[in-house]
């Protein structure tokens, strides 16, 4: 049997941790149960351990820091990471470890499928489809629904995964992590409901959003350096070229240049764009010199 981890990180879920708990337990009786009370001003904590619970205590808010403690804190063979505001159906759980073993997954997303018109705040659904097609033409990411908060990632996965986000944009972040290393991902549906009464969502619709694209633009710099800078180096040497030319073909008939200051802007701008390419291909290098490093990790995990 595999040692299997059930992780959720909250933040004032007084209403509904105890429920979550409960339903995990139940289906997965053999599960390790543990909550992450992120620095929580109501009774989380308590009542996820009353529950059943080991709790985990981070004082730093952000659902990544909460998470980052929690892989950091707890050993299994496989990890279960879901939110702790009931909207997420437990019973799940092992067909997403089933699909796992049977398929050879490191990571399982459950897409979530809407029970209730109400189930996504105004505006997310929007959000949700922009970032996730963002991530699917930068990364050819076949996940639907990337920022779901239910998903199942394996030992091997989690060994060669350095949390860096601090908020909601963790989603991104394990997904962008798979992709990058070409491990298998695979995705279910499963239904979504809505928060119970009196209970608040903590995602921001424009600020986490932002915070999501800033991350999604932050990982395609550090794992696809090379078309970044290159393309951005070849636009400036473009522009450098339809301002310095002309003035070079005047010097070459005349032995003049007509207007100085355009000739150096043109002369720097094309330093900057060699530069960028420069940066480019020994930003490339690194990249996938650590991308190896990070496959070397999950060979040496995987049984």
């Amino acid at each position: 049997m595999p040692k299997v981890a059930v992780l959720i990180p909250c933040y004032n879920e007084a209403l509904t941790i105890p429920k979550v708990v409960h339903d995990f337990r139940t289906v997965w009786p053999f599960a390790e149960i543990h909550v992450c009370d992120n620095a929580s001003t109501d009774d989380t904590g308590n009542l996820a351990r009353e529950a059943g619970a080991r709790v985990w205590y981070e004082p730093r808010k952000g659902k990544g820091h909460a998470v980052r403690r929690l892989l950091r804190s707890v050993d299994a063979d496989w990890y279960l990471l879901v939110d702790g505001d009931a909207t997420y159906e437990a019973r799940l759980a092992p067909d997403a470890l089933d699909l796992a073993g049977q398929l050879g997954l490191d990571l399982v997303n459950i897409s979530r499928r809407e029970t209730q018109a109400t189930a996504y705040r105004a505006g997310h659904r929007w959000g949700n489809q922009l970032l996730t097609g963002t991530v699917q033409r930068l990364f050819g990411n076949p996940i639907k629904d990337m920022l779901s908060g239910y998903k199942l990632f394996s030992r091997a996965f989690v060994d060669s995964f350095a949390v860096q986000s601090n908020g909601f944009d963790i989603e991104t972040e394990i997904v962008v992590h798979a992709l990058t290393l070409n491990l298998p991902v695979g995705e279910m549906a499963g239904p979504y409901y809505p928060r119970p009464e009196g209970s608040v969502s903590k995602l921001q619709t424009w600020p986490d959003g932002f915070r999501i694209l800033f991350r999604v633009l932050n990982l395609v710099r550090q794992e696809k350096p090379l078309p970044l800078f290159l393309g951005a180096g070849g636009l400036l040497i473009l522009l450098s070229l339809g301002l310095g030319l002309p003035l070079f073909w005047h010097f070459w008939e005349t032995g003049t240049v007509p207007r100085l200051p355009t000739a150096v802007l043109a002369t720097g701008i094309m330093l900057v764009g060699l530069l960028s390419s420069a940066v480019g291909l020994i930003l490339d290098g690194i990249t996938r010199f650590q991308r190896e490093n990070r496959l070397l990790t999950l060979r040496r995990t995987r049984p």
